[in-house]
């Protein structure tokens, strides 16, 4: 598999993808997943840091997509960082962000290749990113070098494509989209060009293993201290994503470096 190929498609998927997507984020700004996410990710962050102001912690989103975790990490007072490889998505953040978007820095940026200095972040961030990505293992070991000791890494994502795989999943996908169907719920997995992605989730390396465990191996092979939440999903998602998504449960992957 060439990473520049898989790269080069993801960032043109994305590209057409990026005003549908920023209406997804829309709609969780404008609904109680606004202040589900931002008790969420705050109540993460303070677990690590009971004492720091969130003026004091440095957080790198990775991933940003149409802004919304990084609209709530400022709102929040965090200083946020936010990189995506995509520009359209960047511009659509912006946009989401409204006032905010100037006390963001926002950047164009390769999950796998980031630019920053060793130990530059308290906390990293992520959602439903690494499962796209052609090397997750070089990602986690980015993020991971980027981390202060003591820092904290977040990571939301689900075992997104396994249904290309393995035939139980694929019956259950199936019934998602029936059941999403039968109850009048917007089926966020029917729309453009979802045969595309489909494609790219076959030659990537995530889609057919299980997680998250193969996580939880690769942080703790970096030298991390690393759990799981497994049913973060519950705290998190509206009841029309448990309709659209049962079949593949969010989870958290949670990671600490520890302090030499």
């Amino acid at each position: 598999m060439s990473r520049q190929t898989i790269l080069s498609e993801n960032k043109s998927y994305w590209t057409g993808r990026a005003a549908s997507y920023s209406e997804v984020n829309q709609l969780e700004l404008a609904t109680q997943q606004r202040q589900k996410w931002s008790d969420c990710l705050h109540t993460q962050i303070t677990r690590q840091f009971p004492a720091p102001t969130p003026e004091s912690l440095r957080v790198l989103e990775v991933g940003t997509g149409p802004g919304f975790f990084a609209i709530l990490l400022r709102e929040k007072g965090y200083d946020v960082t936010a990189i995506d490889l995509t520009p359209a998505m960047l511009e659509e953040a912006k946009k989401n962000a409204g006032e905010l978007a100037g006390k963001i820095c926002w950047m164009e940026m390769n999950a796998e290749a980031l630019s920053f200095a060793d130990e530059s972040f308290d906390v990293v961030v992520s959602r439903n990113l690494t499962w796209n990505l052609p090397h997750p293992g070089k990602a986690y070991a980015e993020w991971a070098r980027v981390l202060k000791p003591g820092g904290l890494l977040l990571n939301f994502d689900a075992n997104w494509y396994a249904y290309l795989f393995d035939d139980e999943a694929q019956a259950a996908y199936n019934r998602d989209r029936a059941n999403s169907a039968e109850q009048g719920v917007w089926d966020q997995n029917v729309g453009e060009n979802f045969d595309v992605m489909e494609d790219i989730a076959r030659r990537v390396p995530l889609s057919n293993i299980r997680r998250p465990e193969w996580d939880l191996a690769q942080l703790q092979g970096l030298g991390l201290r690393a759990e799981a939440d497994e049913q973060i999903w519950q705290c998190v998602w509206s009841e029309e994503e448990k309709l659209n998504f049962s079949s593949t449960p969010l989870f958290l992957v949670r990671a600490t470096r520890t302090v030499s």
